[in-house]
């Protein structure tokens, strides 16, 4: 593993940990900004819990779980992943800018949107990132790609000794027993 990777996924998901763990201990203080998303959401997903608190508690689980994973090296492009879906409604509950009335408050608001933007950015590209390993997907090519002209050799390998074969069974029939 490379320094960069060594440093900076701890260093990605340091933010993801501390805030999970700030909304499973304090979910009252989140629950009534992310009112507005955590309805139209719950509503349409059947799976997710009826409260606002449980929803919150439940993403900063998921937070505090996949930030770590990440932070380990244990399997970071689905934790990578994972973050990556819990940041976009907690993006659009905490950080609706373009709701603030305040210019200063809605500069503030404006900033903190980008911020989460770029680290969306940032784990978009962890979990994209194969550790200088191939992909899965390009692995499975090869390996078809290589089975492909293995059967290919042995189909040339068959025909070739069939013929000969099938010359010297023509010749023994002719013979007399």
């Amino acid at each position: 593993m490379s320094l960069l990777r060594l440093a900076g996924r701890p260093l990605l998901a340091s933010m993801f940990v501390a805030g999970g763990l700030n909304s499973v201990r304090n979910p009252k203080e989140v629950a009534p900004v992310a009112e507005p998303v955590v309805r139209p959401v719950a509503e349409r997903v059947s799976a997710l819990p009826d409260r606002t608190e449980q929803v919150v508690r439940l993403n900063g689980a998921v937070q505090v779980v996949a930030g770590a994973l990440l932070g380990m090296g244990r399997v970071p492009r689905p934790a990578a992943l994972a973050i990556a879906a819990t940041l976009v409604p907690t993006t659009l509950a905490a950080h609706r800018f373009w709701e603030a009335e305040d210019p200063t408050e809605r500069a503030q608001q404006r900033i903190h949107f980008l911020k989460n933007m770029s680290m969306l950015g940032g784990l978009l590209i962890a979990a994209d990132d194969t550790g200088g390993r191939p992909s899965v997907w390009w692995r499975s090519r090869h390996t078809a790609r290589g089975l492909r002209r293995d059967a290919h050799l042995v189909r040339r390998s068959v025909r070739a000794t069939a013929r000969p074969a099938t010359a010297a069974g023509r010749v023994r029939a002719k013979l007399p027993v």
